[in-house]
């Protein structure tokens, strides 16, 4: 998770720094204009306008239709920078308030655009040119989480770790590499296009499973090293740069959480349910694309590895709730038990098809992250929902909101979701990435493109699966 106002808020706060202006005076009556101007946008798709235009009749909630047609398309409007390289889609892309590019975010802002890639060869084209961007990112260092466009310098370059010119930042978090198969897996599945599987999507895939098993840390704790200069504790590394002792067990280290905060216990659970997904993945893509069996099975014999090593030593019995999946275990019987609202989470493990929404694990798991049980679970006069260690405490995420909706089989809930995020964007017009669970006002991240992509994803889904939710006012 990237992160520039770091435990920073914000008092109602001017959106001109992307382009954005809002007359708040103005906001209960009429909805004023906060998207990019046209001429300004950094990529338009007709897909994406008819969509829009297509919600606004379908959402019958004016400022939940108004809240839709600002956040869907922000990761175009302000984020993408698109272009043909050596005769191939190149695609960079920023997270929003900060110039550049993680692998998860990347992946996640434009995810919701997937299923209009049949109605527009350009933003097909833009998306085959994330995924090839990504592979170039992997192959120059598979263990950084967020990039330069080329080389260029970062505030990070005097990290205690093997930065590069290309790289913004060095935090390994296992769902990074996890993500960039996720795309292209889907991307593939709904176009039929083999375009991006070259030779070098092949050697990234394989780096993937060389790093992962590396980072099983049978042989020794692996090259990798992280230490920063700061006075924040979760920004750097425990043992001498290698995260607090482990007892390796199948499981993968993740030395850093979706967050980008550092985990506790290395063994972070989302994230090794996640590999399991990715691996097989890749597998499919190994053996139906590039006709490698070998390849192949190495990664689903990962998969079933990491799959037993979960169901061994990462479901614990919690006095009130039963078997639960722990978020982060040492393997020495340690466990951390709490969610955090960045994706990959304990929430969103059917988001991303690692356990069925009905498992009763899942169902137990999720009951405890939605109770006082979880230290980061709050409740306040403007919400309640998961925050993060990376906020501190009271600071609610637009990001679990939002997740909870998409996990959720039941009406009430969703639609307390949709009242929730209709109720605390500030009269921005945008979601952000926390705000405080008494005063909405005062939010992190005036332009997080992920947090505004995946909000109109999940309103595409309500609409796909439960139209009627749409159909009053909330």
């Amino acid at each position: 998770m990237a992160h520039i106002t770091r435990r920073s808020f914000i008092q109602n706060a001017s959106l001109a720094g992307m382009g954005l202006f809002i007359n708040t005076k103005a906001f209960s009556q009429d909805f004023p204009t906060v998207r990019v101007p046209l001429e300004k946008r950094n990529f338009s798709s007709a897909a994406i306008e008819t969509t829009i235009q297509r919600m606004k009749t379908r959402i019958k909630d004016p400022e939940l239709a108004w809240l839709f047609e600002n956040c869907f398309p922000n990761t175009l409007d302000t984020t993408v920078i698109f272009k043909m390289k050596n005769g191939r889609p190149d695609t960079f892309v920023i997270t929003g308030d900060i110039h550049a590019m993680w692998l998860r975010d990347s992946t996640a802002q434009v995810t919701p655009y997937l299923s209009l890639m049949k109605d527009d060869e350009r933003l097909k084209q833009l998306i085959a040119g994330v995924i090839n961007r990504q592979t170039e990112c992997i192959l120059i260092d598979p263990y950084a989480n967020a990039f330069n466009d080329g080389a260029g310098k970062s505030e990070w370059m005097s990290d205690h770790t093997d930065m590069k010119p290309e790289l913004h930042e060095r935090k390994w978090e296992l769902d990074s590499l996890c993500y960039t198969v996720r795309l292209a897996y889907n991307y593939w599945k709904i176009t039929q296009d083999t375009s991006v599987f070259d030779a070098q999507w092949l050697k990234a895939a394989q780096t993937i499973i060389a790093t992962c098993r590396e980072q099983q840390r049978f042989k020794g704790v692996g090259k990798y090293r992280f230490g920063r200069t700061t006075s924040w504790s979760t920004d750097t590394v425990p043992g001498n740069g290698y995260g607090n002792v482990t007892k390796p067990n199948g499981l993968i280290h993740s030395i850093f959480r979706p967050s980008d905060d550092a985990t506790l216990y290395p063994f972070l659970i989302p994230s090794n349910l996640f590999a399991v997904v990715s691996f097989r993945q890749m597998g499919e893509i190994s053996e139906l694309v590039y006709k490698d069996l070998a390849f192949a099975k190495e990664c689903r014999d990962f998969a079933n590895e990491v799959e037993e090593a979960i169901k061994k030593h990462a479901i614990i019995k919690h006095p009130e709730f039963g078997k639960i999946y722990a978020m982060e275990v040492d393997g020495f019987g340690n466990c951390l038990l709490q969610d955090d609202a960045n994706v990959p989470n304990l929430m969103a493990l059917p988001y991303l098809g690692a356990v069925k929404a009905d498992d009763k694990i899942y169902k137990n798991t999720r009951k405890f992250v939605l109770s006082d049980s979880n230290p980061y679970f709050f409740r306040g006069k403007a919400a309640e929902g998961v925050g993060s260690p990376h906020t501190l405490v009271n600071q609610i995420w637009h990001l679990s909101l939002i997740m909870r909706a998409m996990t959720s089989s039941d009406d009430k809930e969703i639609v307390q979701q949709l009242r929730f995020l209709k109720n605390t964007h500030a009269n921005t017009g945008f979601m952000h990435e926390s705000f405080d669970k008494d005063d909405a006002a005062k939010f992190t991240r005036k332009w997080f493109a992920w947090a505004n992509t995946l909000f109109g994803e999940m309103i595409l889904k309500v609409e796909k699966e439960r139209p009627h939710l749409l159909n009053s006012l909330l």
